[in-house]
């Protein structure tokens, strides 16, 4: 399976949303709470253009926004 990064914040409610779709479907994925991690938002800034999250990394696919057909879609190309 392909590697899942959540990019998200303490207080995002599409944060909590999203690991609680990976969570209902059984996907795997690292957090890194950007609040903490300086380096991490500095990076999605880059690769994104976006301060906003979540930011979800599927594999080398950058997706802003709890985006669910987009999740999906990447998730089952790396079935």
């Amino acid at each position: 399976m392909t590697k899942v990064i959540l990019f998200s914040t303490t207080s995002c409610s599409w944060c909590r949303r999203a690991k609680k779709y990976f969570k209902e479907n059984r996907v795997s994925f690292n957090e890194v709470n950007i609040e903490r991690d300086a380096s991490a938002a500095r990076t999605i800034q880059k690769k994104t253009g976006q301060t906003g999250v979540p930011v979800i990394k599927i594999g080398s696919k950058w997706i802003v926004g709890f985006d669910k057909p987009a999740i999906e879609r990447e998730l089952s190309r790396s079935a």
